[in-house]
């Protein structure tokens, strides 16, 4: 898998041949074709065992390490957001609570629970944006690399990027909207009184 193959030909010499290859029809069932196939051999040449094994199989036995670094990206990728959500709900109300009488001013001078919002998740969503912009060329590039390697390879498209920046900004969006609405649906009267 991480080679071209070499030229390859095929021959049969009877008198040393010790694997045999065999494709079988789709809809077939494997069962009832490996029984008559076990007793046509064992039939011609009932010394040697029937031992049989699928290409399927093998073949995912190559992939197995590439299977493990796939599983093991998703539950890391999916701890690192996690983190960073707690992360950016952590700052999200530091922030609010910093701003709280900010806040509450506009609020009596007529701001509306959109304008609260987009005061509150601005900064952060400008954060994200500037996080994917380097992410962008530099996840390219691991995965590029890390492709290289393999002799059959597909192409990285953008989408793929474009939809990750557009799913963590929604991320964000909803990990830092939960705390801006509810500063922004708070009594102005509280915070502007405590101050």
């Amino acid at each position: 898998m991480y080679g071209k193959p070499d030229p390859l030909m095929l021959f049969c010499q009877p008198s040393s041949t010790n694997l045999m290859l065999v494709r079988l029809k789709p809809g077939n069932d494997i069962q009832k074709a490996l029984s008559k196939i076990e007793s046509v051999l064992q039939q011609h040449d009932p010394g040697y065992p029937f031992v049989s094994r699928f290409m399927d199989t093998e073949f995912d036995q190559l992939f197995k390490s590439e299977m493990m670094v796939g599983k093991l990206s998703r539950l890391f990728a999916g701890l690192t957001i996690l983190i960073s959500c707690l992360g950016l709900f952590g700052l999200a109300a530091y922030t609010a609570e910093r701003r709280t009488r900010e806040i509450g001013i506009r609020k009596v001078l007529g701001a509306t629970m959109q304008q609260l919002l987009f005061l509150l998740s601005k900064d952060f969503l400008l954060l994200v944006f500037i996080a994917f912009i380097i992410a962008f060329p530099l996840a390219w590039w691991a995965m590029h690399n890390w492709l290289q390697d393999f002799a059959y390879r597909i192409s990285i498209s953008w989408t793929v990027f474009i939809i990750a920046g557009i799913a963590a900004i929604l991320i964000a969006l909803l990990t830092v909207s939960f705390q801006a609405i509810k500063t922004a649906i708070a009594n102005p009267v509280k915070s502007l009184r405590t101050e």
